[in-house]
């Protein structure tokens, strides 16, 4: 079984060879945010990593939605293939 982290270090790797910046996110007051922030050419993503075919918990689906009203891009991540959809186009 391939596991979240394995996913995260794959897809960060994927990201800064594609010119991103990568940075971990952590937020003490507010639980459930998304794991990783990237930056590339003024825009900002951020990404939840999960094992393949996990969900996010209903707290990270809130902060999730929180950030997309806001209009901030924001993926749940489960496979290296998301990653190179998301970060290498």
């Amino acid at each position: 079984m391939i596991r979240e982290s394995y996913i995260e270090r794959k897809s960060c790797a994927i990201a800064k060879a594609a010119g991103w910046l990568v940075y971990k996110f952590t937020s003490p007051n507010q639980k459930g945010v998304p794991d990783r922030v990237f930056v590339r050419a003024g825009r900002v993503v951020f990404a939840e990593f999960k094992a393949p075919g996990k969900q996010a918990t209903p707290l990270q689906v809130r902060q999730i939605e929180k950030l997309r009203e806001q209009g901030m891009d924001v993926y749940v991540i489960d496979s290296v293939e998301d990653a190179r959809n998301t970060f290498e186009g």
